[in-house]
């Protein structure tokens, strides 16, 4: 089986075939860390942590660089609101960030680089650009000379007229053509800054991203990745800031996933629909959140509600219940039956089919649906009775390994349904007879494996947390 992508810069489904064997250079472009970032963030740090794990289960050796923008014009801006300076301010967010992407099951970056400790080389790149005629100091502020680049627009492929169009030149700006754009901005009165040929001021959005990918990955990696709205501008600038540096490919793959939709509207403040992760955690079961992202192919557009979240825990609890009874089974199986070879292939077909959907594009939606193929495999065997521990373990291992590919975990010490009826029955018996401490006992018992109980005049509710 190969793996291939569908690449941005081509158009296309490319074979998977890194610059070196079995080692990849991955750069994600992270958050501006100015506020908790929002639900349409989520996204891409779930797709491409995702992307990431199931590379390294292909057998790749995976370097993930992601970086933090902590300064720019809105950090600025939150700083001055809030009467806090921009370390501050970043910080707060970095750790929110660090945080909440935790919670959805993403494991951190091998680099998460900070412009603000990357200055200096930040600089160098400029400075290399304008010796190389790419770039031009006007009044404290440097900008990238674009028609010197002749492949500029090849990634969002648009002719240079084409983009052209809608571009101006804002009043204050002193470039020569509308689609050049800001390397480094003077500093103004208060703003934080830094020392540099061109006199006081800080880095641009785009250039940090070269910069840092260079430093940390070197001059081409195998993938650059981001979501959609990421193409043009910045991605584009990336690859004419970089190129014109090196005279190398920047990133030999393109990946950007879709836009998030909220109840089948864009996402805006202004429409009371903004959604931030930080909020979301608190909600909802946050695995949920991962389960629903990679239920669609990372490609499309996806739709967030809570009827959707609905249908996702749904799902997800089906999956896990069904891991839970084969735990449940292993306990009283047996050494050997007639048919565990029959039974052993068809797990092995399975797993074959999940790497096959996964080796279409990381097509995330098909190898779910192929968990639910195996689900329904596992529960049949079951429902017939049969008790071989090397099947039932052969089951109990692809479910691990599949749920760990998408980031989802499975509690070995998950509860039956009957065993928390058994245990809320003895908790009733204990308040009966006045053993509260007892009572107090299972309730955490049951609080701890994520079971939330509710008392009613009509008896005790429970349901998983």
């Amino acid at each position: 089986m190969m793996l291939k992508v569908f690449n941005t810069l081509t158009r296309i489904k490319e074979p998977f075939e890194p610059i070196e064997a079995n080692k990849v250079k991955m750069y994600v472009c992270g958050p501006t860390v100015y506020n908790y970032i929002h639900i349409g963030n989520a996204r891409p740090v779930i797709v491409y942590d995702t992307v990431r794990k199931y590379l390294k289960f292909r057998g790749y050796d995976v370097t993930y660089v992601s970086n933090f923008t902590d300064v720019d014009d809105k950090l600025i801006k939150a700083a001055n609101e809030l009467k806090e300076d921009v370390p501050t301010i970043a910080e707060k967010f970095i750790e929110a960030f660090l945080e909440d992407v935790s919670a959805l099951g993403c494991d951190k970056a091998d680099s998460h680089p900070r412009v603000t400790e990357n200055i200096d080389i930040i600089i160098e790149f400029i400075k290399e650009l304008i010796s190389k005629g790419y770039a031009y100091h006007s009044d404290g502020d440097v900008y990238y000379r674009t028609k010197e680049f002749n492949d500029y627009g090849k990634l969002s492929h648009q002719p240079t007229d084409e983009l052209k169009l809608g571009t101006r030149i804002e009043v204050g700006e002193k470039k020569h053509d509308p689609l050049d754009f800001v390397l480094w901005k003077a500093a103004k009165p208060n703003e934080i800054s830094w020392d540099s040929p061109w006199g006081e001021g800080r880095p641009g959005w785009h250039i940090e991203c070269s910069a840092m990918a260079k430093k940390y990955l070197g001059e081409t990696i195998d993938i650059h990745a981001g979501g959609q709205d990421l193409i043009f501008p910045h991605h584009e600038n990336e690859i004419a800031q970089s190129e014109a540096l090196t005279g190398k490919p920047f990133s030999k793959y393109w990946l950007h996933n879709g836009y998030v939709n909220i109840n089948n509207e864009k996402m805006s403040k202004s429409l009371g629909n903004f959604l931030t992760v930080h909020e979301m955690v608190q909600r909802h079961n946050p695995e949920v959140i991962r389960f629903l992202m990679l239920s669609v192919h990372y490609r499309h557009p996806i739709n967030f509600s809570d009827d959707l979240l609905g249908q996702a825990e749904n799902g997800l609890e089906r999956l896990k219940t069904s891991y839970t009874n084969l735990m449940h089974r292993l306990k009283s199986s047996t050494n050997l039956t007639n048919d565990d070879q029959q039974w052993l292939d068809k797990i092995t077909k399975e797993k074959e089919r999940f790497i096959q959907e996964m080796d279409d594009d990381f097509n995330t939606a098909n190898a779910i649906s192929v968990l639910f193929d195996l689900t329904k495999q596992a529960n049949y065997y079951l429902e017939k009775g049969h008790t071989s521990e090397k099947v039932i373990q052969a089951f109990l291992d692809l479910y691990k390994q599949l749920f760990a590919v998408l980031g989802l975990t499975i509690a070995e010490g998950q509860l039956l349904d009957e065993e928390i009826e058994g245990l809320i029955q003895k908790r009733i018996e204990a308040r009966k007879n006045r053993e509260f401490a007892l009572a107090d006992e299972i309730r955490d018992l049951l609080k701890e494996k994520e079971i939330i109980l509710e008392d009613t005049p009509q008896g005790t509710r429970w349901k998983r947390g």
